[in-house]
């Protein structure tokens, strides 16, 4: 009786899923496609080359319906967790920045929306604040708005363009980047690169609102944070506020003030803080007029002393002859954060963002193809950033992991080079073997410890032939990544027998007997054993 397809371990539907974004694949069908002739994938995945691999829709389902955004979440956090007991994991130092991610939209199908323009997260607390600082001054309460209850007020909307195809998505348009719908990765990551928080919001949502999402979280995992670093998208007065009441320092740049160009520069008028004012460049007292509803103190001059001031045409363009300056009420924070930034802490932690954050949204973009989502819908997207960040951690502690038996192995081929030796002997397999045991499932079944120590043999002898020859032959050892290339007849064939010793040949013909006898390429993974399949398998038994 037929009951449909076989079943399917859902560790192997995720090893699937975390194959594409480990190496880049732009689709799942495309994963499923490089599977079916792909030796390394199969040993990963614990399937011969005999055995059919799961269905197409199988695994297709399971990413849409099964692999909610908890599971995903879990998967994403316990990486973190084997890094952090790996000893890899730094998060005193963070640094936070937003990329775009081109949505899977057509620009011109989008129709014009009006919506409700959200309110500030924190505009409870500012209100408070204004009230209080309005009753220090002698102003009465401002009026509460009769429309607050009313969000389809028409001073309370605003027009948007919205997609028809992803209507979660948002417009993006910057600087010379062509205008598209786009989502946004907000992201934070360590001083090593490793990713630990991100929030995927609309391409129209502003860094600085994405902020405190992403802050509350990294607060409640990672209370050892002491410096936060991000670009001038983040400073705003309430985001140093939050930084500085949390205990943490904000590591911003300079930003650049919005003046009109050919008028006098900010900084001509200077703050008194003992007299509550300000001194324009002609010694003369703006003085405290209001505090609006933004958060600003308003500070005015007199229209009939400005009226013959010799820079007035730089200074205003009042009819009235008035200028004004305005003040936030947590412009102390602001200037903490400029103080910060003339420090040692500051820009040695801002020079770093280059190599942490901005390497990161790079190598996500160039090689693990997150240029562009063919997912549509915030939660798909999610789920779909998430499980590339999750990919480039565990790819990021494989490396840090391998690194140490990189330099073992390299030392090992210069002591050999050195002494001209011809094939490794078999102490140094032994050495190499028992170096990456660790690292090695079942690693106590004699198949993979007699296919481990003849390759690492092979290996070897076919780098210390390779010197003696001098023959100009294609590389075996590649620095970037351990390989172990078993030499086939038609390498073997090209002119160059006389070049490869006798022992060579006959360790050749013992793997291809061993592997017969075995019969299981599982057991025995002769192929590209990269550094990233030795902490996939460390970690994913």
């Amino acid at each position: 009786e037929d009951n449909g397809r076989p079943s399917c371990d859902p560790v192997v539907l995720f090893k699937l899923v975390m194959i594409q974004h480990l190496f880049g694949i732009r689709s799942l069908r495309q994963t499923m496609r490089d599977a079916e002739v792909n030796v390394a994938y199969r040993w990963f995945l614990g399937y011969t080359m005999s055995q059919q691999l799961p269905h197409f829709a199988t695994i297709s389902y399971a990413f849409r319906h099964r692999f909610t955004a908890e599971v995903i979440e879990g998967v994403f956090r316990w990486i973190l967790e084997e890094v952090a007991r790996a000893g890899y994991l730094s998060p005193e130092v963070v640094f936070v920045d937003g990329t775009h991610i081109k949505a899977n939209a057509n620009l011109k199908k989008q129709v014009k929306k009006a919506i409700p323009v959200a309110a500030k997260r924190y505009q409870e607390q500012l209100d408070e604040e204004i009230e209080a600082d309005r009753a220090a001054h002698g102003k009465k309460p401002l009026k509460k708005d009769d429309d607050d209850n009313h969000p389809a007020a028409p001073g309370k909307q605003k027009i948007v363009a919205e997609s028809t195809t992803d209507p979660e998505s948002g417009v993006f348009h910057k600087g010379e980047h062509r205008k598209c719908f786009a989502y946004e990765a907000h992201t934070v990551c360590d001083r090593r690169g490793y990713i630990l928080e991100t929030e995927i919001t609309p391409g129209n949502v502003h860094d600085s609102v994405a902020f405190d999402a992403v802050f509350e979280r990294l607060k409640t995992h990672y209370p050892e944070v002491q410096v936060v670093t991000a670009d001038a998208g983040y400073k705003t007065p309430w985001i140093c506020k939050q930084i500085f009441d949390s205990g943490k320092i904000p590591s911003l740049p300079y930003k650049r003030p919005m003046t009109k160009k050919g008028s006098l520069p900010w900084y001509a008028y200077v703050y008194d803080d003992y007299y509550d004012c300000v001194l324009c460049p002609q010694d003369k007292v703006l003085s405290y007029a209001t505090t609006n509803r933004e958060g600003y103190r308003e500070y005015k001059s007199k229209g009939y002393i400005c009226q013959s001031c010799p820079v007035r045409e730089r200074c205003t363009q009042n009819r009235q002859y008035t200028k004004t300056v305005t003040r936030h009420i947590w412009q102390e924070y602001l200037e903490r954060a400029e103080d910060i930034r003339h420090s040692p802490l500051g820009k040695a932690t801002y020079a770093l963002r280059s190599q942490t954050i901005e390497r990161v949204f790079a190598d996500a973009k160039e090689k693990h193809a997150m240029r562009y989502t063919p997912y549509r819908g915030l939660a798909a997207v999610t789920a779909w950033v998430k499980l590339k960040f999750a990919a480039m951690n565990l790819k990021k502690l494989a490396l840090h992991k391998w690194r140490p038996f990189l330099h073992f192995y390299l030392h090992l081929l210069q002591e050999a080079t050195l002494l001209r030796c011809k094939v490794a002997s078999l102490t140094v397999c032994e050495t190499l073997y028992q170096s990456f045991s660790p690292y090695l499932r079942n690693d106590r079944e004699n198949n993979t410890i007699r296919g481990f120590r003849f390759l690492v043999e092979l290996s070897f002898g076919i780098w210390c032939s390779w010197v003696q020859s001098g023959c100009k032959t294609r590389r075996i050892w590649c620095t970037h990544s351990f390989r172990f290339a078993v030499i086939s007849e038609r390498t073997m064939a090209r002119g160059r027998k006389k070049k490869f010793s006798d022992y060579i040949r006959t360790e050749v013909a013992r793997i291809y007997r061993l592997l017969h006898n075995v019969g299981t390429l599982r057991r025995v993974p002769i192929f590209h054993f990269g550094c990233i399949f030795i902490g996939l398998t460390f970690l994913c038994p």
